[in-house]
């Protein structure tokens, strides 16, 4: 109980370590997802709205980037990153920016299927409509991510929700360098293996709050584009 009250007030009164680390988090898995977002929603409306070889296997694939290993994805980007590697020269192994970078890498597969399956849905819906109207196909897409953008920012969402949770990834890549690399969930894991359980329950608290407003949100966004729809 003393634990779980010491706990409760780091989180009260603001900690500045608690509050540092909760910063850092969120600047990561934002930046992370709008990275993810500028790759992966152009890569779903371009699989949803153009039959090529192959376009049933690249689906599949996609689908199963979906469960990317955090771990594997952290060593690739290890590898990549460090001095030995082939983008050793930008330096950023152990930074912020090699963790955005493996975030993003386990979130772009998760906004692009979600992307691809919003868009062919609304693709099937609107075809004969757009084609009547001699839609071209850049104006196509930009239409129908208008007219998806309420599940698109669902999608979104899941995304963030995939990067606040990660562990495996961004303490390889990271390091979890105190005041410098350290997000929430590489935090908790530190603290708990060194015995120091108010902090580590105080950030698992602060994250648990922010997967429940996340999902929030999604389910707040899909009901305002039923609304809208109707």
């Amino acid at each position: 109980m003393p634990t779980d009250a010491s706990a409760i007030d780091l989180v009260l009164r603001a900690d500045p370590a608690l509050i540092a680390i909760v910063k850092l988090s969120l600047f990561v898995s934002l930046s992370a997802v709008f990275m993810a977002a500028l790759v992966g929603i152009p890569l779903g409306a371009l699989i949803a709205l153009t039959r090529f070889p192959g376009r049933d296997a690249a689906i599949v694939i996609l689908n199963a980037l979906m469960g990317l290993p955090p771990v594997v994805v952290g060593l690739v980007v290890y590898l990549l990153l460090s001095r030995a590697g082939p983008l050793g020269s930008f330096g950023i192994l152990f930074t912020p920016a090699a963790m955005i970078v493996a975030q993003a890498i386990l979130v772009t597969p998760i906004i692009a299927a979600l992307a691809r399956q919003t868009i062919e849905d609304l693709w099937s819906e609107y075809r004969d409509e757009l084609a009547a109207l001699n839609v071209g196909p850049l104006r196509r897409v930009l239409t129908l991510i208008r007219d998806a953008r309420f599940s698109l920012v669902t999608a979104l969402l899941a995304g963030f929700g995939r990067a606040a949770a990660e562990v495996g990834a961004v303490i390889i890549v990271g390091g979890n360098i105190d005041g410098f690399t350290r997000t929430m969930t590489t935090a908790i894991a530190l603290e708990t293996s060194k015995g120091d359980l108010p902090l580590a329950i105080g950030l698992g608290m602060v994250l648990i709050a922010l997967v429940v407003v996340v999902n929030a949100l999604a389910w707040a966004v899909r009901r305002a584009g039923e609304r809208y729809a109707g």
